[in-house]
């Protein structure tokens, strides 16, 4: 089937060009031709690529606006999490994602980059379909219209001394790395979805198990959170964690390495020299008082750069950009980092969850676009080439992701998200209460 848009401005290649005929066939974009007469169905505002959700835990967004007042740290707010993660079973995790999911399309999102460690039932025990979790995520990715790459996640161990899991922690593990793979050897992509790998981090997976995902490709890792990641690989392993990744041949072009907030120089170049890719997440970053990464210093390195929500303190692609410049300029008190076509890549980093072909509207290419107002109390009196800094999600009139039309003035049409998501936190498990269903596992044969 082929459909026939026409943009009054449209963000092709370096920046935005006007009266914008897009032809698109079989999910695919035909033809994109800019100085057009305004043939085909309007597309309001300003319309961007797809943009891409690099690193999320889906299950996090029952923790937004429970665990954010108040003092603490990273581990302090990591308890609370896995108050959450004790409670979900498939059903309820398939429901809370859905809706999660949803709520990402509404923001212009078209491609997610699931971060899954949520494998087994309490205590370990494998559900009789293994991959139970990580199936329901790759259905709530299709129900909800947009694409997934699920990073199934190796995570073995408590700390990098090698502390057991113990507790919910014990749901995340498979107790080594070639059972890890056995098991995910049994999941299936699709249309919509590929399968990735994930080291949770250096913590969670002990050195001799690190090459078991050399070479895996989309290969995501969280590196260099916290201070004190950084000085307990010091401590047992007398290297950074990035000098460690490099040892075991986890570097390279398929990989992404999440958050790199404390990083040395020696790691910088490593990550560059090796074609390493680096996903900021800000809004989570600064929820969890992280620190602000090196990310202009990266990009100077030929890191390439991506975006993702993470805990979903907020669902807004364009908080995370505005969060990338907006921290640049408070590190070193200037202005300017980002060029708004560099954030703009950075916002549709498909390829660091390997869709090498979306990301951009031009022919070949998947036809995911977003179309912003540019008439909103936020955006009205913006250069369109300026607006993504101007914009939030609720300016995101209409998506379609795939050629398929999943959001359509301002209105999901496959879900109806406040509804859905609702429903799934109307029992939130943070401080004691319980919810979303009641694991019934089966012991696997």
């Amino acid at each position: 089937m082929r459909t026939v848009f026409h943009a009054r401005h449209a963000w092709i290649g370096d920046g935005v060009a006007e009266d914008v005929r897009i032809e698109i066939e079989d999910g695919r974009f035909t033809a994109v031709t800019p100085g057009s007469p305004a043939e085909g169905e309007p597309l309001p505002g300003l319309v961007l690529p797809g943009l891409a959700n690099a690193h999320s835990h889906a299950f996090h967004r029952a923790l937004r606006g429970r665990t954010h007042s108040g003092r603490g740290s990273f581990w302090t707010w990591r308890e609370q999490m896995y108050a959450v993660a004790a409670t979900l079973d498939p059903d309820g995790y398939l429901t809370l994602a859905r809706a999660v999911y949803a709520e990402m399309a509404l923001a212009g999102i078209t491609c997610v980059g699931e971060f899954h460690y949520l494998h087994h039932a309490p205590g370990g025990v494998r559900y009789a379909d293994p991959n139970a979790m990580g199936a329901a995520l790759i259905q709530a990715a299709d129900e909800a219209g947009i694409r997934i790459t699920l990073l199934d996640t190796l995570y073995l161990t408590g700390g990098v001394d090698g502390t057991p899991l113990e507790g919910v922690q014990k749901r995340f593990g498979d107790g080594d790395a070639a059972a890890w793979a056995s098991r995910v050897a049994g999941l299936r992509g699709g249309s919509h979805s590929l399968i990735g790998a994930a080291i949770h981090s250096v913590r969670a997976v002990p050195a001799d198990q690190l090459a078991e995902l050399s070479g895996r490709g989309p290969l995501h890792v969280h590196l260099s959170e916290q201070r004190a990641e950084n000085e307990q690989c010091r401590a047992v392993h007398g290297c950074t964690p990035t000098e460690l990744l490099e040892r075991h041949g986890v570097l390279g072009p398929g990989t992404t390495a999440v958050h790199a907030t404390h990083l040395t120089d020696g790691d910088i170049t490593l990550l560059g020299d090796s074609g390493t890719g680096v996903c900021f997440c800000p809004t989570t970053e600064r929820d969890l008082a992280d620190g602000i990464g090196p990310a202009r210093r990266l990009a100077d390195a030929h890191v390439p750069l991506s975006l993702g929500s993470d805990s979903h303190a907020v669902i807004d692609p364009f908080e995370e950009i505005r969060g990338l410049e907006m921290n640049e300029r408070l590190a070193s008190e200037s202005r300017g980092h980002f060029t708004a076509a560099s954030l703009v890549t950075a916002a549709a980093g498909h390829a660091a969850l390997g869709w090498d072909d979306a990301g951009a509207i031009a022919p070949g290419m998947r036809a995911d676009l977003v179309a912003i107002s540019l008439s909103s109390v936020r955006t009205i009196g913006a250069r369109p080439s300026q607006a993504i800094l101007a914009a939030t999600a609720a300016d995101v009139t209409h998506v379609i992701s795939g050629g398929r039309r999943i959001v359509a003035d301002g209105v999901h049409t496959l879900v109806d998200v406040p509804r859905e998501l609702a429903l799934a936190l109307a029992h939130p498990p943070v401080s004691g209460a319980s919810g979303f269903g009641s694991p019934q596992p089966e012991e696997a044969s």
